[in-house]
C-alpha cells in the first residue's frame, strides 16, 4: 500500500523542480515523482490541488523547555506546535533545567521525543558546563549520543579563550558552534534597543554593539580554528555586514534571522509596555528590518528560524523589567514569511525553501531531503491562499506569548509528513 499525493505544485530548488506533480510514498521514502503515478485500490490517495509541496521545513532554533520548565512547554506540546506550523524537524536549545551538557541529557531528550514527538527533534548541546561560560561541556560524550551542534543559547560565551576551546573541540567532531552573541558587560540589564525605545519608555537600553562586538569576535575565532560558526538570531545591519564581509573572505560562517526581527521593530513598543515584544536580542530599528530583508534577498542570511520561546501567562503579565525575554513563533513563521516576503514578491518559493528547509539541514549536517525518488519522505504541504488571524486560543503550544497576536496572514500548513507518516492532515494534528 502506498500514499499518493497528487496534483500538487512541488517546489524544490535543489533539483530545479517547480511543477504540478504526483508523489508516491512507500514506507518512509519517496518512491516516485511524476506528472502522474499509477493508483491501485489499496493506495491512500490525497488530491492536493491548489496546494504547494516542499521539502519538510526545519527550525534550528526552538526552546522545548523540557526538562525542568514543562509548565511553559514540553517536547510533546512543542513538537505538536511545530507540526501545526508546518515543520518536520526542530533543533532544541540546551538551556533547560538542568542544562543539556552531557550525553545522558541528550539521550533523555531524544527518548522523550521518540515516544511523544510530532516531528523530528535534533538536540543541541551546551558549549560549557551548565552554560556558565567556564569549563567545557562533555562535547565528545554528547556527540557520541547524537548532539548535532553546540550552543550556550540564552547567553554568550563571554571568555574568548573558552570560546576558542569550544571551537577547537567542535571542529574535531565536525560540528557547528551556534553563537548567541551578547556581550554581557555591555548589555548589562538592558531591556529594549538602546535609542528611541529606551528613551521614550525610560527602560535600560541594549546597544546594538552588545551583539555586534561578539559577532566580530566569534568570526575571528572561527577563522583562527577553521570551525563552522553559526550566528544565532542576528538583528542589526552592521552585524549582517560583518557576516557578509567574513563570508567574502572565506570564513565558515552562517547566520539566521527570526520573523520578529524581520517584521517587528522598536516602534511596536509603546506606553502599554506589552511584554510579548520583550525579546532577546531586542527588537531593533526599521532600518535594521530593511537590512535583514536585503540580506535574505542577496543570500547573506542563510536561514529563518523562530527562537520559539514559550512562557507562562503569569510570567509575561509581570512588569516589563521583571518579565522574561522571548516570544512564541513556530506556528506563525511559515505564514509570516509567505505573507510578508513571498506573496509580496520579495522572494520566491524556491528561496523560501532554501531558507526554511535546505540550509537549516546543511548547517546541522543532517540528511538532506529532496522531492525525488529515494529521499526520506519528510514533506510539508501548505495552502498559499488560506487566510487567517493569529489568536491566543488558536495555538497548539502551551503558551501564547506571540508578538503577532491579531495579525491577518495568508498561507497556512495543511499537511505534514515525517518519514511518510502524517503528523498534520487537513490542518489537524494527526
Amino acid at each position: 500500500m502506498s500514499l499518493i499525493l497528487k496534483n500538487v505544485r512541488a517546489v524544490d530548488p535543489q533539483i530545479g523542480l517547480d511543477d504540478v506533480v504526483s508523489v508516491r510514498i512507500e514506507g518512509d521514502k519517496i518512491a516516485e515523482v511524476g506528472p502522474q503515478v499509477a493508483e491501485t485500490e489499496s493506495d491512500t490517495v490525497r488530491d492536493l490541488s491548489g496546494k504547494v509541496l516542499v521539502p519538510g521545513l526545519v527550525d534550528i532554533h526552538v526552546h522545548l523547555r523540557e526538562p525542568g520548565q514543562e509548565y511553559k512547554e514540553d517536547i510533546e506540546s512543542g513538537t505538536r506546535a511545530a507540526a501545526a506550523g508546518g515543520f518536520t524537524a526542530v533543533c532544541c536549545m540546551p538551556n533547560t533545567t538542568p542544562a543539556i551538557d552531557n550525553g545522558a541529557m541528550v539521550e533523555a531528550v531524544k527518548g522523550i521525543a521518540a515516544a511523544k514527538g510530532h516531528c523530528r527533534v535534533h538536540v543541541a548541546g551546551c558549549c560549557t558546563k551548565g552554560r556558565e561560560g567556564a569549563a567545557i561541556a562533555e562535547m565528545g560524550d554528547m556527540v557520541e549520543h547524537g548532539a548535532v551542534a553546540f550552543t550556550d543559547d540564552g547567553c554568550g560565551v563571554a571568555d574568548a579563550g573558552a570560546m576558542r576551546r569550544v571551537m577547537d573541540y567542535a571542529n574535531q567532531f565536525g560540528k557547528v558552534v551556534m553563537s548567541h552573541c551578547q556581550d554581557a558587560g555591555l548589555v548589562a540589564n538592558g531591556q529594549v534597543n538602546e535609542g528611541v525605545a529606551s528613551t521614550r519608555l525610560a527602560l535600560a537600553g541594549w546597544p546594538a554593539e552588545g551583539e555586534e562586538i561578539q559577532i566580530a569576535r566569534d568570526i575571528l575565532i572561527a577563522n583562527l580554528t577553521g570551525t563552522p560558526l553559526h550566528i544565532q538570531h542576528l538583528t542589526t545591519a552592521r552585524g549582517l555586514n560583518i557576516v557578509r564581509e567574513a563570508k567574502e573572505k572565506g570564513v565558515r560562517v552562517t547566520c539566521e534571522v527570526t520573523p520578529h526581527h524581520l517584521f517587528l521593530n522598536e516602534e511596536a513598543l509603546d506606553e502599554t509596555y506589552n511584554t510579548n515584544f520583550k525579546v532577546n536580542p531586542p527588537l531593533r530599528t526599521a532600518a535594521d528590518n530593511d537590512a535583514l530583508v536585503a540580506g535574505i534577498v542577496d543570500g547573506t542570511v542563510d536561514c529563518i528560524v523562530t527562537d520559539h520561546a514559550p512562557h507562562a501567562k503569569y510570567e509575561k503579565d509581570r512588569p516589563f523589567e521583571l518579565a522574561p525575554f522571548g516570544m512564541t513563533g513556530i506556528e506563525t513563521s511559515l505564514a509570516l514569511v509567505l505573507t510578508q516576503l513571498v506573496l509580496t514578491g520579495v522572494i520566491d518559493y524556491a528561496r523560501m525553501v532554501e531558507l526554511m528547509a535546505v540550509n537549516p539541514r546543511a548547517i546541522l549536517g543532517v540528511e538532506p531531503v529532496k522531492i525525488e525518488a529515494g529521499s526520506t519522505a519528510d514533506l510539508t504541504v501548505f495552502d498559499p491562499a488560506a487566510e487567517w488571524t493569529v489568536a491566543a486560543d488558536g495555538f497548539q503550544s502551551k503558551s501564547a506569548n506571540s508578538g503577532f497576536l491579531g495579525a491577518y496572514l495568508t498561507g497556512k500548513a495543511t499537511d505534514v509528513y515525517v518519514g511518510g507518516a502524517p503528523t498534520l492532515v487537513d490542518g489537524k494534528i494527526a
